[in-house]
């Protein structure tokens, strides 16, 4: 999951909180969404982190 890109597993992101939101979903499959979810939102927390760290870098050397 690591390749996929920030905004591509944002709208994963979304797309799941919306299969899940509608409730039609049986207890398993519910599970495998929620985990997938967990996995993207670390992805997207540690490439926000590292653009971050990049934008304090350069900002320190204006």
């Amino acid at each position: 999951m690591a390749e996929i890109k920030f905004e591509k597993a944002l709208n994963r992101l979304q797309e799941i909180v919306d299969l899940l939101e509608k409730g039609n979903v049986d207890i398993e499959k519910s599970l495998e969404y929620y985990e997938e979810g967990i996995k993207l939102i670390k992805l997207c927390s540690e490439r926000l982190k590292k653009i971050e760290n990049k934008i304090s870098l350069l900002s320190e050397t204006e």
